[in-house]
């Protein structure tokens, strides 16, 4: 019988953790810290726009999981193989854009970050799979929360700290160091064993349909598709426009970063270790339908601010309130996919669903603007709030999607 302590402080969850910082490490690398970058060379602003561009292996990175689940390097076995190879191809990329200048070298410095972009998301198919074969199913919700707190402190690396050392070395150096970081994930591949599965797929045509007709061909499936595109609705609505709302609450761009970087951090991995914790306790479905609740009711901190105005206090109740809720509702999201997961093409199938998961943030963001300037902030966060609804209804049609988990209520294997 094992304790949550114990559960916490294995091997298994210091793999994890690795695994989740070399997550974390690229996605600022070709984002936000890049920008700073093209920007501080003065590049033409247009330019900079189209380099969003480079993300886009993120959101399509199920069309060649299956070849991931299919084939596998001769090394270290079929997740790990691939984990290291990703990895290193990973680092690789990354020193190249640090050998690079934007100035003399645009086009190159625009293929490396893609180059980047398909070997972090290939990463991310196979440490995904992994995280989802190596750990029992009773820590699939300790396993979200410690992945995630190594994904958040990795984003805090590749993003705060890469500008704040750019500010006293050349992107050169700061971009290399960050390839080095990369180490970190290799190490966390050789401490952990390799996951034992039933039976790879035999043909590539296999690994492409069979996770699909699987998957579509269980009860109730489409109703599970249409719960992970709205059970964290409110969250995307709700922080889509959050730094321009906090700046006409008259807080300064100090008061935003510091709150919402760091102690917001603080409070999103609080919330997902706290979260991952409880899980194995109260279920999937409980701990979706508790932790979604907390979601909805944190939303309705930011209508208490455009009440209250600028406040300082309540800046840091907000922030600290909504990321504690969403690093809890994550951690139950996360071990909800991976439950869904048949491990014969985890790959394959989590690829797809963490695609779905990224439609909401990349669609319904868009017209968020309109309809603040229609409505006010007031009624906007109202509007977010009530959008936590449609994802807790469709939990209690749960039971009728029950037989397509692999995990569901509390396990025997944890003590108090």
């Amino acid at each position: 019988m094992k304790s949550i302590l114990q559960i916490f402080v294995s091997r298994r969850m210091l793999v994890m953790l690795l695994l989740g910082f070399s997550s974390g490490i690229p996605y600022a690398l070709t984002a936000g810290t890049l920008q700073a970058w093209l920007a501080t060379e003065h590049v033409d602003i247009k330019t900079i726009g189209l380099f969003a561009l480079v993300g886009i292996p993120y959101n399509w990175k199920f069309i060649w999981a299956p070849f991931m689940d299919r084939y596998f390097p001769p090394i270290l076995g079929r997740r790990r193989g691939w984990m290291l190879v990703t990895q290193l191809l990973l680092a690789c990329a990354i020193a190249g854009m640090a050998l690079t200048s934007p100035v003399q070298g645009l086009t190159s410095m625009a293929v490396l970050a893609v180059f980047v972009a398909f070997f972090s998301s290939s990463q991310d198919i196979v440490i995904d799979a992994y995280r989802t074969e190596a750990l029992p199913v009773a820590e699939y919700g300790a396993g979200a929360g410690v992945y995630t707190m190594g994904y958040r402190l990795a984003m805090l690396v590749s993003g705060a700290a890469a500008l704040i050392l750019a500010d006293h070395y050349p992107w050169k150096v700061v971009y290399l160091f960050m390839a080095l970081t990369v180490g970190v994930g290799i190490i966390g591949t050789f401490l952990g064993p390799e996951p034992m599965i039933e039976r790879a797929p035999r043909t590539l045509s296999e690994a492409v349909w069979a996770p699909l007709k699987e998957f579509f061909g269980r009860r109730g499936v489409f109703e599970v598709v249409l719960f992970i595109l709205f059970y964290k609705l409110d969250v995307v609505i709700a922080t889509a426009l959050m730094t321009k709302f906090f700046l006409d609450m008259g807080f300064t761009k100090t008061d935003i970063g510091a709150v919402t970087k760091v102690f917001g951090l603080i409070a999103t991995i609080v919330g997902a270790l706290l979260g991952g914790a409880l899980i194995p306790r109260l279920g999937i479905r409980r701990a979706l339908m508790l932790f979604g609740i907390l979601q909805g009711v944190s939303t309705l901190l930011f209508y208490m601010m455009a009440r209250v105005g600028n406040n300082r206090l309540a800046l840091i109740f907000t922030i600290g309130g909504e990321n504690l809720a969403s690093g809890m509702a994550t951690a139950a999201y996360m071990a909800f996919i991976m439950s869904l997961c048949n491990q014969r093409f985890t790959a394959t199938q989590y690829a797809l669903l963490t695609s779905l998961m990224a439609v909401p943030v990349k669609i319904l963001s868009a017209p968020t603007g309109y309809l603040q300037q229609a409505v006010g902030w007031e009624n906007y966060y109202l509007i977010a709030a009530a959008l936590s609804l449609p994802g807790l209804l469709m939990l209690l049609r749960f039971n009728h999607w029950k037989a397509g988990l692999t995990f569901d209520g509390p396990s025997d294997g944890i003590s108090p």
